[in-house]
């Protein structure tokens, strides 16, 4: 999932990427990257005990970033 949070008035452009994936040695991961649209940014990975716990965690944080004003793509 990728959210957008975009002001021209602030020169603002921001993504945050939500992602669940499994990683090479079968682990589940939930991976978080942010920072300005076009340009790389910051990445952080955690290791989840269970699909439900990454799960959780994607909903808590999209949660969180909606309430800064971050959006879905129209």
């Amino acid at each position: 999932m990728v959210l957008y949070r975009v002001d021209p008035d602030q020169n603002m452009a921001r993504y945050y990427r939500l992602d669940i994936a499994i990683d090479l040695f079968g682990a589940i991961t939930f991976s978080r990257e942010w920072g300005r649209i076009g340009r790389p940014g910051q990445r952080r990975v955690e290791v989840c005990e269970s699909e439900a716990v990454a799960r959780q965690n994607m909903r808590l944080w999209t949660k969180r970033k909606m309430t800064r004003g971050y959006r879905p793509p129209n």
